[in-house]
């Protein structure tokens, strides 16, 4: 039976008012309850580089911070410094502020493959906006993304091809057509299929698995073949990759892309990024229709585009980009090696590049388990370990690394133990956690 002692009364209460207020009881799906075993779903008081404190008091080595926004760390002092600067100085004005001059600049000296930039608050808008200036510069209707990559945007042309679906109409869905990562012929063969009909291609350029080689130029090829808008969706692998990104590093040169997540350590900020010939479709210098492109009241706040250029000056200047994968190939050899010397190798098991790593847990037929996984995640939570990845971030040491390690070794001894009686239910305590995207609560 599961012995392990980890009580959260306050983080259940404060649980109860979250969903007695809130939808879902998170402002985002990812951080629901439902993700996490039951009784065991903390809430945070407070973070300070690569721990969190839950409102019972509780100190947790966290990995994914900020669903991997927060890749240098909670309260980074050259971010919070170049916030609390312009916080002083307004935040927002009724023109645009000298900073988004400076923050354009930063950004597209950092990403020179781009050649304007236009900022926002989510990462939604920004895709939402490469695939509405896609469909205007080409005439066609039809979005293909990459059916391999879990999420792309809040908006119909995407949650309509999920199973939470609900109020999306069936017309909308239809312009949306899905290719699979890493094979060119299935993607031509559905170019060809709707010859004159594919406004653009959207995919995440890597994920938890290297693009195979010739992939990512193949589709550029075929892009400029067919007609087609290349979009690199680099929410994650912006920076994560290297500065500029994966095009930065593989070479290969969208069309648009769109960039978040670490862009900001938290802090709301994203980009769309991409040719002047397209972007400038969205401005004043274009004799053709206007595109309706990204216009929010908080896109540019102050604020939040200081912290985007701190966080890009730090990558450059302290080699951040070389850290994370320094640490990931530490906590990625340490799992692998625990989970082997507790004959649990092929069931646990690490995945993605080393800046942004993920762990897999397989059933007793080597099957991907909500039941094993809920396991994993309540031992991991009773050693101080909040890991619903192991996305590192730049404040993990070395000691933070061995502890995470350490916890591992032990959760793979439970896990062990339910592999053999080929049943987790006795070290579950509950139900199992669930998918993002189900069709019913």
């Amino acid at each position: 039976m599961d012995t392990e002692v980890l009580d959260l009364p306050l983080s259940r209460t404060a649980n109860e008012r979250l969903h007695a207020m809130i939808p879902g009881g998170a402002h985002t799906y990812a951080k629901g309850d439902d993700q996490y075993p039951e009784n065991l779903a903390p809430v945070i008081s407070h973070g300070s580089g690569a721990h969190v404190w839950d409102v019972d008091g509780n100190r947790y080595i966290e990995y994914g911070s900020g669903l991997r926004s927060v890749s240098l760390g909670h309260a980074h002092p050259r971010v919070v410094e170049a916030v609390r600067r312009e916080l002083e100085r307004g935040s927002n004005f009724v023109r645009p502020s000298i900073v988004e001059v400076e923050a354009a600049e930063r950004f597209l000296a950092t990403v020179p493959t781009a050649d304007m930039v236009k900022f926002a608050k989510n990462g939604s808008d920004a895709t939402t906006a490469a695939v509405r200036l896609a469909r205007a510069v080409t005439g066609r209707a039809r979005v293909a993304l990459c059916a391999d990559h879990p999420f792309f945007s809040v908006d119909d042309w995407f949650i309509g091809t999920t199973p939470m679906n609900a109020g999306i109409p069936a017309a909308t869905t239809d312009l949306t057509v899905s290719f699979p990562y890493g094979d060119l012929a299935a993607t031509e063969e559905l170019l060809t299929r709707y010859p004159d009909g594919i406004a653009c291609l959207i995919l995440e350029p890597a994920t938890h698995t290297e693009p195979p080689p010739g992939y990512l130029a193949g589709l550029r090829e075929l892009a400029d073949r067919y007609g087609c808008v290349l979009i690199f969706d680099e929410m994650i692998t912006g920076f994560r990759w290297s500065e500029a990104g994966a095009q930065g590093l593989y070479g290969v040169v969208p069309d648009l892309s769109t960039f978040g997540k670490a862009l900001g350590n938290g802090f709301a900020v994203s980009a769309l990024a991409g040719r002047r010939d397209l972007m400038e479709r969205g401005g004043l210098r274009d004799s053709g229709d206007r595109v309706f492109l990204l216009s929010t009241t908080h896109g540019a706040e102050t604020h939040s585009l200081a912290a985007a250029m701190a966080v890009q000056t730090t990558y450059v200047e302290e080699g951040v980009t070389a850290r994370l994968h320094a640490l990931g190939e530490r906590l990625a050899a340490g799992v692998r090696a625990a989970a082997a010397a507790m004959g649990v190798g092929d069931h646990v098991v690490v995945r993605g590049r080393a800046s942004n790593l993920v762990f897999a847990t397989l059933d007793e037929n080597l099957q991907p388990s909500q039941r094993y996984r809920t396991l994993f995640l309540r031992r991991l939570l009773a050693g101080g370990v909040l890991a619903p990845s192991f996305v590192v971030s730049s404040a993990l040491d070395d000691a933070d690394i061995d502890r995470t390690v350490d916890v591992v070794a032990e959760a793979c001894a439970v896990y062990r133990k339910a592999l053999d009686c080929a049943d987790p239910t006795a070290w579950l305590a509950g139900r199992a956690v669930k998918p993002v995207f189900r069709r019913l609560a």
